[in-house]
Order: structure tokens, then C-alpha cells, then sequence
């Protein structure tokens, strides 16, 4: 069973960054491939990111691509998401999540594991 555990959030301006952080327990972190998902209010929650096992492949929404940047320490089983060039738009509720189940990433349902979220704001 692992837990994570999400910081980093909070309220920028436009154009801004933020780091977001992923802390797991329990369970080999190393063999699970993580992903950053979010929730804008009204909307259904999306993949956002992506990270296999190693860290070695990474996907993205295109919505995302050359702004963020997933990253993962399997030494200090942490996943992060580097986040910069924030727009209004990127305002929702981030997720991490892990999944045993797949090598690099895999849709919503492959995930079992979900940190509580942590809330991004970002101000026009």
C-alpha cells in the first residue's frame, strides 16, 4: 500500500512558476510509474504528466508540453512537477498518482494510489 502525499501548491500570477512535490510511503516506489493529474473546477480530471519507473520516458498533455517538467527521486521517493509559464487555465486541483500496473503510464483507472491533491491558483 502506498501513500502519497502532495505539496507545492498555492496562488501566482501569470507567467509565474511553482514546484510541485510528491512524497510517497509504503510499497518500492521505484517500481511504480507516477503521473500528475488535474481537476479544474467543472471539469473532469485529466492527465498531465507522466513518468515511467526510472524517470527515463515522460509524456505530456500538449496543453502542458515546454512548460512543465516531471521529474522523480527514487532515492528520496519523491515525484515532482516543475511547473513555469503558468496560465489561468492551469488553475485546478493537482493530483500524483501511482500505478504498479503499467511501465511508463497509463489511463485514469490503471492508477490505484492518489495523494489527497494540492490546489493551484493562477491570478490574470
Amino acid at each position: 500500500q502506498v501513500q502519497l502525499a502532495e505539496s507545492g501548491g498555492g496562488l501566482v500570477q501569470a507567467g509565474g512558476s511553482l514546484r510541485l512535490s510528491c512524497a510517497a510511503s509504503g510499497g518500492t516506489f521505484s517500481r511504480h510509474a507516477m503521473a500528475w493529474f488535474r481537476q479544474a473546477p467543472g471539469k473532469e480530471r485529466v492527465l498531465v504528466a507522466a513518468t515511467s519507473r526510472s524517470g527515463g520516458s515522460t509524456f505530456y498533455a500538449d496543453s502542458v508540453k515546454g512548460r512543465f517538467t516531471i521529474s522523480r527521486d527514487n532515492a528520496k521517493n519523491t515525484v515532482y512537477l516543475q511547473m513555469n509559464s503558468l496560465k489561468p487555465e492551469d488553475t485546478a486541483v493537482y493530483y500524483c498518482a501511482a500505478t504498479l500496473r503499467y511501465t511508463n503510464y497509463g489511463p485514469e483507472g490503471a492508477y490505484d494510489y492518489w495523494g489527497q491533491g494540492t490546489q493551484v491558483a493562477v491570478s490574470s
